[in-house]
């Protein structure tokens, strides 16, 4: 399998890397973290203009007609320069729910204002006791004259303070725990009967628990078939995570080149510590853990885009996720520990690398889970 990115692939993360040497530098990311609302508006522009938000929707709703393979090296950048801003949530997760299940009404609606940096978008699945099972959903969903009314409460949901549009899954028939029953729907955030208790995670993103009171929605926001909507919703998060696993690729790109780099000027005894053998092995231990997440992230970005059997798709995304995780643990750590001290101030990118590999790590599932699905699949 070839892993180089063709002509336009490279010229896409050359326009990338361009835009954030010069607009997302350490010091810009801090001061759009401290804003009141946790990302920038100027920078979601940006996306939109150089067409980073159209990348992987059809040329008919004003995209490119990319993959996930398309959105690797972006996903990498995001991931090397801790970019803060929704873009995983509205284009890797909520967008395309409407891109794979809408009506066309609702695709025309919602998709162009998506790719023109109009919408930003959440996905809300998480609840209380479900941990990774994504089967695992209370919130339900009740049938009216006009529609469906819904109510429950979601946690977790990341970038939902700055979404217009929550993706949200209810269940409309069927036990807690059921596999059928559950539907997916477009909710408006702002819309009657939402409300939301907002917070930072420990990597600096904003999240909130959102409450969903008798809120209202018509019968076309209904995503997919009614009650059949678990299939849907595995297909997106497979999707996602392999977009994560090349975020995750960028932000150990920059663990290592850092690491790298302190280690050629930090001094003990008069020398480099770089000099020292067993630093220099556990140098290379984590390049080898890098390069091995490249690989594996290369081949689940390629397989959610072509494979038609979920449980192929499913094999191979857990794969790598659980390679991803370890990575992400191993080289987070090392990068801490050969940094010694100042590895911990939130003055030095490293640390704050550090809290985001360790949520990737967790995101989507961890290495345990991913392992128990792997097993059930092979």
């Amino acid at each position: 399998m070839n892993f180089d990115y063709n002509e336009e692939q490279q010229l896409l993360a050359a326009s990338v890397k361009r835009f954030i040497d010069k607009d997302y530098t350490f010091e810009a990311r801090r001061k759009i973290v401290g804003s009141s609302e946790g990302y920038s508006n100027a920078i979601w522009s940006t996306f939109a203009e150089i067409g980073l938000l159209g990348l992987p929707f059809s040329p008919d709703v004003g995209g490119y007609g990319g993959g996930a393979v398309d959105l690797m090296s972006v996903m990498e950048a995001i991931g090397e320069a801790l970019i803060v801003e929704p873009y995983l949530s509205t284009v890797g997760l909520g967008a395309q729910f409407v891109a794979r299940a809408g009506t066309h009404a609702r695709q025309q609606a919602i998709l162009p204002l998506v790719c023109g940096g109009k919408l930003k978008m959440a996905f809300a699945h998480t609840e209380n006791g479900a941990r990774y099972k994504l089967a695992h959903v209370s919130t339900r969903a009740k049938t009216t004259s006009a529609g469906y009314t819904i109510s429950g409460e979601k946690r977790i949901v990341v970038h939902a303070p700055s979404a217009d549009q929550l993706i949200v899954s209810a269940r409309t028939s069927g036990g807690d725990t059921d596999p059928e029953g559950i539907s997916v729907f477009a909710v408006d955030a702002r819309a009657a009967g939402v409300s939301m208790a907002v917070y930072r995670t420990i990597d600096e993103l904003r999240a909130a628990d959102v409450t969903l009171n008798d809120v209202h929605v018509p019968a076309d926001a209904l995503l997919g078939e009614e009650a059949h909507g678990l299939a849907l919703i595995e297909e997106v998060i497979d999707y996602a995570t392999a977009l994560l696993c090349a975020e995750a690729v960028g932000a150990i790109k920059y663990a290592n080149d850092a690491t790298l780099e302190y280690l050629k000027t930090r001094k003990q005894f008069g020398v480099a510590i770089g000099s020292f053998q067993a630093l220099q092995h556990r140098m290379v231990d984590m390049v080898i853990s890098g390069e091995q997440a490249k690989s594996m992230a290369g081949l689940a970005c390629a397989k959610v885009d072509v494979a038609t059997d979920p449980v192929e798709r499913k094999r191979i995304v857990s794969a790598a996720k659980i390679k991803i995780a370890d990575a992400c643990r191993h080289v987070a750590q090392e990068a801490i520990q050969l940094h010694g001290g100042m590895g911990m101030s939130d003055e030095l990118k490293i640390s704050h690398t550090f809290r985001r590999l360790t949520m990737i790590a967790q995101q989507f599932g961890d290495a345990d889970h991913h392992l128990e699905r792997f097993a059930k699949t092979s």
